[in-house]
């Protein structure tokens, strides 16, 4: 090997090393970050009033209680920032694939309606700010997934 072909190995090593831990102290400061924001919302309240939801939302929230409640408080997605449905898609496939969560692909479709649901009308202020934010695509599916939420649990 020649001796440029070394010295190109050592300074990509070398560069390579620089970024593993440029990307380290950034994923512990998001991480430390976040303790500090999940500590914040499993202080919230821990339950949700949902007598005025639809019957089936409403047995929708005990199975989001039963299987969240293993892993973490019930607090935390209840008070946490996510709001509109695709955000709370992406969090409940993230948790599905958690050890020992145990959630089955039905059961995670009933906690997302049930925290989409619950977005729309408890966090109704936040759901509004982050739709009017997005771009036209995304408000119009986000608007087609309430529609089918609401559709499938329309009071009978």
């Amino acid at each position: 090997m020649k001796k440029s072909d070394v010295i190109s190995l050592v300074l990509t090593g070398a560069c390579a090393a620089a970024l593993i831990v440029a990307v380290s102290a950034a994923e512990e400061e998001v991480q430390a970050l976040s303790k500090e924001q999940l500590a914040q919302f499993d202080k919230g309240p821990s339950s949700v009033d949902v007598s005025a939801y639809p019957a089936g939302l409403r047995e929708n929230y005990q199975i989001f209680r039963q299987k969240c409640s293993v892993c973490h408080t019930i607090a935390r997605p209840i008070n946490c920032e996510f709001a509109l449905p695709d955000e709370w898609s992406r969090y409940i496939k993230r948790m599905m694939h958690k050890p020992g969560s145990s959630i089955s692909p039905g059961q995670a479709k009933k906690i997302y309606e049930f925290l989409a649901y619950d977005s729309s009308v408890r966090k109704k202020a936040l759901f509004d700010d982050k739709l009017s934010k997005a771009d036209a695509a995304t408000r119009a599916d986000e608007d087609a997934r309430m529609k089918a939420i609401l559709a499938a649990y329309a009071q009978k």
